[in-house]
């Protein structure tokens, strides 16, 4: 694009960046958890909470620089921990509470946090890092306001996970511009306003949810709408209407689920919004159909959130997946690293929403690049319009339920369970056009599906377990005799 966004101001603090509007629109809601009584955060509130908490953590002997992870679930102690800690220049490092100890433990070897955060029942890493519990960090939202630590826009803000093509989850630094930098997305993507009320169905470890869901509607002064605990996609159509939802975000699972039942009459949605996995038209269609409102899908990652959508100024014709963002850098690149209509989506090193690096992979990081570009590993087409229309991964990452799953971390797990020789994990079509994660092995005879279930369950989180197990009499290989994944298939039947 020639029309770049506007450079993030010298002097920043992403924290006080989100929360920029509270002292003009103290009294209005900025964040209501739709439980029975609702739990309503004020502008207000909600900031004297973040810096109150920015506060505490320093009383703890914290410093700039220090790493704080967070093992917290869909609670309002989430975003008031992340903020605070990066109000002070702390570095909050938010991770899904479905996590196994294994899992985590893995993860953080690298990043020495100095605290831990955590809500009981989660798992927790084996660290030597003092563990605080949640309801202690709430518990700080009435002292005295700490002072926004204002920094350089490029100085490392927060820390989220990856899963890289090896199976090994790669920390993703990210500095305090990229929340200025998702300005690109508001009306690129979201068609967000200040009088909106948005609602986000995902995990706020997710940073689709972070990001669409709370950070943004706080940078534009709208309403975030937290869904209750217990809440599942049935109860969602209920809980658009009765909140008075403006904007739905959700994967397209979950849209999906909800369309099994009839939705109630939602006169106040304006539309949804889509990430994480690839939409098919005909979901989209479905949900205009029964809502009257269209769905806007973004593509992203988590090194640069989304950069290419359809939005309610320009949606994006069916099938593709719509535009680059205004402000946005982006090409198409052929094996040679040269301009194509079809090839490798890439990203302007210059985009301000990018990453940092990956934490302590500097090799990983580079490998990344091809001169000025950042390559997603997405590949594309573009047509004379501009719009692109996607046509699958580079690499083998798998996308089931709207989060991205290494096979290698999957085959890791399953690995030496007895009675199995050889096994391999791909993404499948599963019912009703979803897709699923199965696992393809070898034995000398067909192997409980329950016992395989229970061995992948001891050291992978929900999300990245086996929904289904075939056994094959060989795995497919090439003539080197590595693993030929695309070409594991369901065995036709006899």
């Amino acid at each position: 694009m020639d029309d770049l966004f506007p450079p993030c101001p010298k002097g920043f603090n992403l924290a006080a960046h989100a929360l920029r509007h509270a002292a003009a629109l103290a009294e209005k809601p900025a964040l209501i958890v739709l439980a029975e009584p609702p739990d309503v955060w004020s502008y207000a509130r909600l900031e004297a909470a973040v810096r109150g908490v920015g506060t505490g953590l320093r009383a703890l002997g914290l410093c700039p620089g220090d790493r704080v992870l967070m093992r917290l679930g869909n609670t309002p102690a989430f975003p008031i921990l992340f903020l605070g800690a990066i109000a002070v220049g702390l570095v909050p490092v938010p991770t899904s509470a479905a996590l196994t100890v294994a899992e985590i433990t893995a993860m953080v070897r690298s990043l020495s946090p100095a605290l831990i955060v955590a809500e009981p029942g989660v798992a927790l890493p084996d660290s030597p890092a003092p563990v605080l519990r949640a309801d202690a960090v709430l518990a700080m939202a009435v002292l005295q306001p700490c002072a926004y630590l204002i920094t350089d826009p490029d100085q490392l803000a927060y820390i989220v996970f990856t899963s890289g093509t090896s199976g090994r989850p790669l920390a993703v630094g990210h500095a305090h511009r990229a929340l200025w930098a998702r300005g690109m997305m508001h009306q690129g993507w979201q068609g967000l306003r200040a009088e909106d009320r948005v609602l986000h169905a995902g995990a706020f470890n997710w940073t689709y949810t972070l990001g669409a869901g709370l950070l943004d509607p706080w940078t534009v002064g709208a309403t975030a709408l937290i869904r209750g605990p217990g809440t599942v996609p049935a109860d969602l159509g209920a809980l658009l209407a009765q909140s008075e939802a403006t904007i739905f975000a959700a994967a397209p699972g979950v849209y999906r689920q909800m369309l099994k039942a009839p939705l109630p009459a939602l006169p106040h949605l304006r539309h949804g919004l889509s990430a994480g996995e690839s939409l098919a038209p005909g979901l989209r269609m479905a949900w205009r159909a029964a809502t009257c409102t269209d769905v806007h899908e973004a593509i992203g990652l988590s090194e640069c959130s989304t950069f290419l959508s359809g939005s309610p100024a320009q949606p994006a014709p069916m099938g593709s997946l719509g535009f680059a963002q205004p402000g946005r850098r982006l090409a198409v690149l052929d094996d040679a690293g040269m301009p194509a209509d079809r090839g490798t989506l890439a990203i302007h090193r210059d985009d301000p929403g990018l990453m940092l690096g990956y934490i302590a992979a500097p090799e990983a990081t580079a490998a990344r690049y091809s001169g000025d570009w950042f390559l997603t590993g997405d590949l594309v087409a573009r047509d004379p319009a501009g719009a692109y229309r996607y046509l699958g991964r580079v690499d083998d990452m798998m996308n089931a339920g709207g989060y991205r799953v290494s096979p290698q971390e999957v085959e890791a797990a399953i690995t030496g369970c007895p009675g199995l020789i050889d096994c391999a994990a791909a993404e499948i079509a599963g019912r009703d056009g979803t897709r699923i994660i199965a696992c393809f092995y070898t034995a000398e005879a067909d192997l409980d599906a329950d016992f395989l279930a229970a061995h992948a369950a001891a050291s992978l989180a929900r999300y990245k377990q086996p929904r289904r197990f075939i056994r094959l009499d060989a795995l497919p290989r090439n003539a080197n005799n590595k693993l030929n994944r695309r070409a594991l298939t369901l065995p036709e039947a006899p």
